[in-house]
């Protein structure tokens, strides 16, 4: 049984599957959740490739059976097991995959957070001044980008209408105030910031 990936703000993507890490159907995976560890109580997840049409942008539900926080160069992303996928070669197949939940699904959080999921899309204004629109946010990872770096802010990917890319750290010392469901986001930057990715 499949569902539609459409809207895409109808669901909310945890994770992105890399590759096999062992040999037993086990996926590392790239971590789009501060919250790992709800990986316990939620095992019940879909599995898509998003931003696709077609075939490909069907969900397919899948059953978490397992999942650690690696060390050394993948700290900062997850090994998942799924049930059904015990091989390599099966694990293989399921590689570029996204890892899924209905949005209807996801836990509550708190003031200070923020599903990604709901940052696409949003206007981005400093101080009153339209900045553009937040096309992605990024994970600041290790020199070598094999882990992301927990402690260092997200980075709002936004473009401004003039279709160039501008990098905002995320941090709550740059918010002024946010309305997501009106898609907008108010922030009063340092001087000459957004003249540095340009």
């Amino acid at each position: 049984m499949t569902a539609p990936i459409s809207p895409a703000a109808s669901w909310t993507v945890l994770a992105h599957l890399l590759r096999p890490q062992g040999r037993k159907g086990e996926l590392l995976a790239e971590l789009f959740t501060d919250f790992p560890d709800r990986f316990a109580e939620r095992n019940r997840v879909f599995l898509a490739k998003t931003g696709f049409t077609g075939p490909e942008s069907q969900a397919r539900p899948a059953t978490v059976t397992n999942h650690w926080l690696p060390v050394g160069r993948n700290q900062g992303r997850i090994v998942l097991s799924f049930a059904e996928i015990d091989s390599i070669e099966r694990a293989e197949a399921l590689a570029g995959l996204d890892v899924l939940i209905p949005a209807e699904a996801r836990v509550e959080l708190d003031d200070d957070s923020d599903y990604i999921s709901d940052l696409l899309g949003c206007a981005v204004f400093d101080q009153g001044n339209t900045i553009g629109i937040v096309v992605g946010v990024d994970s600041p990872t290790s020199p070598d980008g094999g882990r992301r770096l927990a402690d260092a802010a997200p980075l709002l990917s936004v473009e401004t209408p003039a279709g160039d890319e501008i990098l905002i750290p995320y941090v709550q010392s740059f918010l002024t105030s946010r309305d997501i469901a009106a898609k907008r986001i108010d922030m009063t930057l340092p001087s000459g910031l957004t003249d540095l990715n340009r």
